[in-house]
């Protein structure tokens, strides 16, 4: 098996929302399931909301689902989508 590069948007319920707070979360969630964190960037969405755009390695053996599930449970997220999924080169 490999390890797949995976970004994940993470949508908050609203423009006040604390996105260190979800990073911070998130980056903990990540490397309970076996993930790595790469890298963490925001981006704008519409009228001041903005998404968080979490990029991680994760073996292809380790169930994405898993991470998905934990990631909406953190405070203040309404919704996570994965956007880009690929093998990565070791």
């Amino acid at each position: 098996m490999g390890i797949a590069g995976i970004k994940i948007k993470i949508m908050p319920v609203s423009p006040e929302t604390d996105l260190e707070k979800i990073k911070e979360e998130a980056r903990k969630i990540i490397e309970e399931k076996g993930g790595k964190n790469r890298d963490y960037s925001e981006e704008p969405i519409a009228f001041g909301l903005k998404a968080v755009i979490a990029f991680f390695e994760l073996p292809e053996e380790n169930p994405l689902e898993d991470i998905e599930r934990a990631l909406e449970g953190i405070e203040g997220v309404n919704s996570v989508q994965v956007i880009d999924m690929r093998r990565l080169c070791e």
